[in-house]
């Protein structure tokens, strides 16, 4: 891979984890290196959130917000799918 990428996941559960995760995402496309985001909920697991994020560069610090979780992963593999 030509390019070094790196994903980033913060995970919230229960009733405010949907606006605290909402709102980070609302400001992500002001950081350099943002290539995307999601807010990704699951019928599976009702009542959890996750913030995912992609970035060109190292993956910024970022405020996790209290009761949330994160983990940072480097994409040692990419395929890409067509449209």
């Amino acid at each position: 891979m030509s390019q070094r990428r790196f994903v980033h996941y913060m995970e919230g559960r229960g009733a405010d984890a949907e606006q605290t995760l909402s709102d980070l995402l609302s400001g992500l496309p002001g950081w350099a290196g943002l290539v995307d985001a999601c807010l990704l909920t699951s019928p599976d697991q009702p009542g959890l959130w996750l913030l995912e994020s992609r970035w060109a560069n190292a993956v910024p610090l970022l405020d996790v917000p209290e009761g949330c979780k994160s983990w940072s992963f480097e994409v040692q593999r990419l395929v890409s799918g067509s449209r």
